[in-house]
């Protein structure tokens, strides 16, 4: 079997645009290739793709639960910074994580590989995939709550907002339209970024990254959302979901699919984001608290008449 044929929409995509393949392009064959091996080990063995996903969410919640512990801590392997603990509990989670994202990438390849696609399974999978994410957040939420951390709760929660947001615009519009997944931040984006924070111990730079980049995958699914309903009713051909090859769209690298160069690019800035700029800045190590810090001023401040 052709590591495409289950290669999900982001290589049917790549396909059509015509454009040249990038690294990610091989990566994400290889890890077709070796899904789709283990979905058929398990269905041997009588697995069914519900009972991976359930696994899955419980994967997640022994993640986060590590997260309410140390989602703030940094590695014992790099130097010390003022106001921030030290422990391996952020790696922890990313071991979690990665049999997480084994269960996320495996269930769906059962069904269609074994052919035990049901309507409630695809119901069950997204309810635990939002379940997941709640879990994730609501672990960074509670350990920064404790640690008196305002900003940091906050980025958590907007980041969280974010997912849900992302994932309820696309599920609305696919009652009219056929699809609606454009937008960078996906959900293997979303979830990847976690883990690689994690395993590298950067949690609190992601939390900006996250309360920030994935609002505007919000924003260009609501927009095309609208464009393309227009589209349908007035019996016009939606606009299209892969960009031109333009120079302008160039400066877009974001809006290209899985597997293309600009979407590479793309996802090696957004990698170096969290994982280099602590190292040029202590502040996004997680000790600093700039909104708590402006929101004492303002409650502290004196009441004039």
């Amino acid at each position: 079997m052709n590591a495409d044929d289950h290669g999900g929409k982001e290589f049917r995509q790549l396909r059509e645009s015509d454009m040249q393949a990038g690294s990610s392009r091989s990566i994400g064959a290889g890890f077709i290739t070796a899904r789709n091996a283990i979905a058929r080990v398990l269905i041997r063995l009588g697995v069914t793709p519900n009972h991976v996903s359930v696994a899955g969410l419980v994967a997640n919640c022994g993640a986060a639960v590590c997260l309410v512990i140390g989602a703030g801590h940094h590695s014992p392997a790099e130097a010390g910074v003022a106001g921030v603990s030290q422990s391996y509990w952020p790696l922890y989670a990313a071991a979690w994580l990665f049999v997480a994202g084994a269960c996320d990438m495996v269930d769906g390849a059962m069904a269609r590989i074994g052919n035990m696609t049901t309507p409630f399974g695809g119901v069950l999978d997204s309810t635990l995939d939002r379940l997941s994410d709640m879990a994730l957040y609501l672990g960074m939420v509670v350990h920064f709550a404790v640690a008196g951390n305002i900003t940091y709760v906050t980025l958590a929660g907007i980041a969280l907002c974010n997912g849900l947001m992302i994932s309820y615009t696309k599920a609305r519009a696919e009652e009219y339209l056929e699809e609606c997944g454009v937008g960078f931040w996906q959900r293997g984006e979303r979830s990847a970024a976690i883990f690689l924070a994690c395993f590298s111990s950067h949690v609190p730079i992601m939390l900006w990254q996250q309360a920030v980049g994935p609002f505007f995958t919000f924003l260009r699914r609501l927009g095309y959302a609208r464009d393309a309903i227009r589209a349908k009713d007035a019996d016009r051909d939606p606009p299209p979901v892969i960009p031109g090859r333009q120079w302008v769209n160039l400066l877009r690298p974001w809006r290209y699919p899985r597997g293309t160069i600009p979407y590479d690019l793309t996802v090696g800035f957004n990698i170096a984001f969290f994982v280099l700029l602590p190292w040029i800045h202590p502040m996004f190590y997680g000790a600093a608290d700039p909104l708590g810090d402006w929101l004492n001023v303002i409650v502290s401040a004196p009441v004039t008449s």
